[in-house]
């Protein structure tokens, strides 16, 4: 199957969820939004109606990252590609109306897929991290992998679940950043070459 018609499949999978919700997209309603036929989506998704959510799930996860990608660029430090992240992540996820939606409605249904895509996704940010830790410098002691790891962990805890903090408000995600979050984990300011 040419990606085009993949591609198609994915978006018209996401479409149906919208409008129906998860428990009520039907193959049959893929393949009519796609204006293809159901044996071409059974082709192209052997597993059916289960491989089109997971695949609709991992191409939203991955447009999402290309939005926080292009948001943390220009970043100049570790402290401002986590602030900005965050902010993002967290905007991103009330504003998205599928997610919140499906969430509210049918979390049994989603919370499979994104527990599958939790690991690519702590492994995308932690990825991201890296290089910024490096430049940031890290704690006596502390390894590199660990420290990204740690801090991909606590930032998808807090985009879900913020506590105390007001992730909408800046001066309050840079205070999360620089006392929670990087506390222990990189050189302190005043250690800094």
């Amino acid at each position: 199957m040419v990606p085009e018609a993949r591609q198609r499949i994915v978006e018209a999978t996401y479409a149906c969820i919208a409008r129906r919700g998860i428990a009520k997209t039907t193959v049959e309603d893929v393949a009519r939004e796609a204006g293809l036929s159901r044996a071409t989506v059974y082709r192209t998704f052997p597993g059916g109606r289960d491989e089109l959510v997971d695949a609709t799930v991992a191409w939203a996860t991955f447009d999402f990252f290309a939005k926080l990608y292009d948001r943390i660029q220009g970043a100049a430090s570790l402290e401002e590609v986590m602030e900005r992240g965050i902010m993002f992540a967290h905007r991103s996820i009330l504003e998205h109306e599928v997610l919140q939606r499906v969430m509210q409605t049918e979390p049994d249904k989603l919370l499979p897929a994104l527990t599958v895509e939790s690991n690519r996704i702590r492994a995308g940010i932690a990825d991201v991290l890296a290089p910024y830790l490096v430049d940031r410098g890290l704690a006596q002691g502390v390894d590199l992998r660990d420290a990204a790891d740690f801090l991909a962990r606590m930032v998808l805890s807090y985009i879900s679940a913020p506590g105390r903090w007001d992730l909408e408000d800046p001066e309050q995600v840079a205070r999360l950043v620089r006392s929670e979050l990087l506390a222990g984990v990189v050189v302190p300011a005043a250690g800094r070459r």
